[in-house]
């Protein structure tokens, strides 16, 4: 059996930050896991070094479920995005650990490839209509056929999803949390124009998708999806906050948009109830945020029950690892929808070279064994961590809001 002797927390900041769990074992094998919770990094990085890694040292690193059930039940207080980031670190890199061993890509492991590639979307922003399409147009030329489309909203400064470099969007910006300004009012004018707008500049053939980022109420979601419907989104994410499930069924009353819910999820309880009632019709849960690949194959297995498909959350507040394991993930779960795509900087990509790649919009997690993918901890030594804040979000009369 491998057995594990050295468990280490590497934080780097190549651009952004990142947490990162290598495992080492006794026949000199290694893995990888993602530790990243974007704005709450140092939290995940102390819970593993405090709490996790001496329970790891001495185990056998092929009893990936056991250590799984280990660190959720023996911590007794279970769940929360913390714990289940730290937990994911650790099945991810005993996953790539499996796959080294076997000689296999992790996606053989989990039972071979269900498709040929894994489809992806991409992110085209801009601070207004025209930016924005133009932005699609490009991608669309780059062969994605699925594009999500956002834009600033006439009379507030800022928006959320419009990024000062379209291609690479890195919304914790702050030594401390910026503060924008939000109008429900205004954001529900402009929507309508936009998708219009792209339908009309890209035709029917390609995939539109929008997110709302939980700033709605599930009444007002119900109303945008209606006036989107003529348009035929692929999805509305993220349409009012999911921590009252029930709240969707108002959504699912009004409007026959697809909606996508949960890149904020950390555990199948935080689902259970959204895909049990066909509330949803993408769980975005993403292996990072809810439990690794272990835990994240039982919630596909779930929705996969109720015709529900997957569409993990994919932004670079994950890191290559996390996107590699999520492609895996991808290529052999039967029920998998479409995976959020956005590219990482030279500067990431070069702490973490990996086996990956895009093409005519799918990728591929490669034939490399385990995860295909490593951390380049001298490199990564170079990048001093940099605390960053997502921003907060306040109407205009100053109540604070879901950003």
């Amino acid at each position: 059996m491998p057995k594990i002797v050295a468990a280490r927390v590497i934080v780097t900041c190549p651009g952004r930050n990142f947490v990162t769990l290598k495992i080492e074992c006794d026949d000199g094998t290694t893995g990888v896991g993602d530790a990243t919770l974007n704005g709450r990094e140092m939290a995940v990085a102390s819970y593993l070094n405090d709490h996790v890694v001496p329970c790891l040292i001495g185990r056998d690193a092929h009893r990936i479920e056991d250590i799984w059930q280990y660190l959720y039940k023996g911590a007794y207080w279970r769940r929360g995005p913390v714990t289940m980031t730290a937990i994911a670190a650790v099945d991810m890199a005993l996953w790539d650990i499996k796959g080294k061993i076997a000689g296999l890509p992790v996606y053989q492991l989990l039972g071979g490839a269900a498709r040929d590639g894994v489809t992806v979307y991409c992110h085209a922003n801009g601070s207004t209509i025209d930016d924005t399409i133009a932005a699609a147009i490009e991608y669309r030329d780059k062969g994605y056929r699925a594009i999500r489309i956002q834009c600033g909203v006439p009379g507030l400064p800022t928006t959320y999803g419009v990024s000062k470099d379209r291609h690479h969007y890195e919304p914790a910006d702050g030594h401390l949390p910026s503060e924008s300004v939000w109008s429900t009012a205004k954001y529900m004018r402009v929507v309508p124009e936009l998708f219009a707008a792209a339908r009309e500049a890209l035709g029917w053939d390609i995939h539109l998708l929008h997110d709302i980022h939980h700033r709605l109420t599930p009444i007002e979601a119900g109303r945008l999806g209606k006036d989107l419907e003529p348009y035929r989104p692929f999805w509305l994410e993220d349409a009012t906050p999911a921590e009252n499930q029930a709240a969707f069924r108002l959504i699912r009353q009004h409007t026959t948009a697809p909606l996508a819910a949960g890149e904020i999820f950390n555990s199948i309880w935080d689902c259970k109830e959204l895909i049990e009632n066909q509330l949803i019709d993408y769980v975005r849960a993403t292996v990072v945020h809810a439990g690794g690949l272990t835990h994240l194959r039982r919630i596909a297995a779930l929705a996969d029950l109720y015709q529900v498909r997957t569409g993990c959350h994919g932004a670079t507040d994950l890191s290559p690892v996390t996107m590699a394991a999520a492609l895996h993930f991808g290529l052999s779960v039967p029920n998998f929808g479409i995976q959020e795509h956005m590219p990482h900087t030279a500067e990431t990509d070069a702490v973490f070279p990996h086996a990956y790649t895009y093409a005519s919009g799918m990728m591929h997690p490669g034939e490399a064994p385990g995860l295909g993918v490593d951390i380049d901890e001298d490199l990564a030594a170079q990048h001093d961590y940099r605390r960053a804040f997502l921003p907060v979000n306040r109407l205009e009369d100053g109540t604070l809001w879901s950003w």
